[in-house]
């Protein structure tokens, strides 16, 4: 979901920076670091806590008000990639069934895709609050599979990272695809290689054998 249907990296780094002008001190990319750290999760307002705890500010209402701006912010910034509706829609008018599988929690993973215009061509969203486990293990994926009655070798996976989606899907025995528009890390060391490399969201269906429309 998450950098494969829409740039949520591009709308927390813009949520970061509204808040630090609310603040009128600190950095940005300093407060998106605090997300990266693995303390807590990647949207964990706690994140935000630490950080205006570094700059000595502890008022519970400016904390309050930072977190407020930051989800509002974050949600208006985001934005289906071109092409992606046009695209969801080809595939579901083909008879092909959709899964969201995503580590984001229930609420924010429909908050969005409700907000991109996305949620209704998904057949399950599936979170680890439903799975009871996150990527890279492999339950959500499972879940999905159950839910659409699709064995893993008639199935693709699409995602941007090639450790949490890219090798499940391949130990699974999924066919894989690899968004690397949306892989906002690159570079990073991995022996782990996808079927199909997509340099944009549009070129799923011709692999998948349904004709441009």
């Amino acid at each position: 979901m998450d950098n494969t249907l829409f740039d949520l990296v591009g709308a927390k780094r813009e949520a970061c920076r509204c808040v630090v002008d609310y603040l009128g001190a600190g950095d940005p990319e300093a407060l998106f670091a605090q997300f990266l750290r693995g303390v807590h999760g990647f949207e964990d307002h706690a994140n935000i806590r630490d950080y205006l705890d570094g700059l000595g500010v502890r008022e519970q209402r400016t904390f309050e008000v930072c977190c407020r701006t930051y989800e509002d912010v974050k949600l208006d910034r985001v934005e289906a990639y071109p092409g992606v509706e046009k695209t969801l829609r080809s595939l579901r008018d083909a008879g092909i069934g959709l899964a969201v599988v995503t580590d984001a929690e229930s609420f924010q993973a429909r908050r969005r895709l409700t907000k991109t215009g996305l949620i209704d061509y998904f057949d399950v969203v599936v979170t680890p609050e439903v799975s009871g486990k996150r990527k890279p293990e492999p339950d959500s994926l499972l879940y999905a599979l159950r839910h659409l009655d699709t064995p893993p070798a008639k199935a693709v996976m699409v995602g941007d990272s090639l450790v949490r989606d890219i090798a499940p899907g391949r130990h699974l025995g999924m066919v894989t695809a690899f968004a690397a528009y949306g892989d906002w890390r690159p570079g990073r060391p991995t022996d782990v290689e996808a079927d199909i490399i997509l340099r944009e969201f549009a070129e799923l269906p011709g692999h998948v054998g349904i004709p441009d429309r």
